[in-house]
């Protein structure tokens, strides 16, 4: 596995190792994978984290990917203060595909970063890390200061059912954000669809028109489906 640490070469990183005496050969200019070691790109990966364009320090994080996580994750982890947001959020994104319990108390302190991107990334990783997930740490997010963060936790909750969402996605619903509000919705229709009808009715009078007329529509489809597979819905609900 190699990657490329840029995609223009400079004419000197044409010519072979042993054509230019001293020089030190960058990641880019691997082209055969039979000719350097496993542990040469290694190292061309750990110097290139450190390189000042974030473009190349995020190739060298996905590179880590594919390496062994006794090496990659310290290396993963000292990345995560990066200073720039989109280096930290391929680094925990990167962490989280290793499914480490080690990983969760850095996922924890990504939920706590200042850039939304990167809280996102930490949320994807706590619904896919293993073990359950702390309905306190979501509370926190329903003030979150990003829309997109809040929409993203509506939207995760829709997709891993579980004990007591109900209040906080109740909540979402009612979010300022009319994005929110549908994401919130949604996940409401498909995990308790019977309490969510009076949410859709007052979402039928929200401010929102396009939510009006989402929320009508599928209100209409709700009631229209037979009265045999709401039974048997509510069967398998138990």
């Amino acid at each position: 596995m190699i990657y490329l640490k840029s995609t223009e070469l400079e004419p000197s990183s044409l010519r072979s190792p042993e054509e230019t005496p001293g020089r030190v050969t960058s990641s880019s200019e691997i082209s055969n994978p039979q000719t350097f070691s496993c542990q040469t790109i290694l190292k061309q990966a750990t110097a290139d984290l450190k390189h000042t364009d974030p473009k190349v320090r995020i190739l060298a994080i996905r590179y880590l990917e594919k390496a062994d996580p006794c090496t990659a994750m310290p290396l993963l982890q000292e990345i995560l203060s990066d200073r720039d947001p989109r280096v930290r959020e391929q680094a925990i994104s990167s962490l989280i595909k290793f499914r480490s319990s080690a990983v969760s108390p850095w996922i924890k302190k990504c939920l706590r970063d200042g850039d939304p991107g990167v809280r996102i990334a930490a949320l994807r990783g706590m619904f896919k890390n293993r073990g359950p997930v702390d309905l306190n740490i979501l509370l926190q997010f329903l003030s979150d200061e990003s829309a997109w963060v809040r929409r993203k936790v509506a939207t995760l909750l829709g997709w891993t059912p579980m004990e007591g969402v109900l209040p906080i996605l109740t909540e979402l619903s009612k979010d300022q954000d009319s994005r929110v509000r549908q994401a919130a919705l949604f996940s409401l229709i498909t995990l308790y669809p019977e309490e969510s009808e009076d949410r859709l009715v007052e979402a039928m009078g929200d401010p929102e028109p396009d939510l009006r007329k989402w929320a009508r529509s599928t209100l209409e489809r709700m009631i229209a489906k037979p009265l045999k597979e709401r039974k048997a819905s509510r069967a398998d609900r138990g």
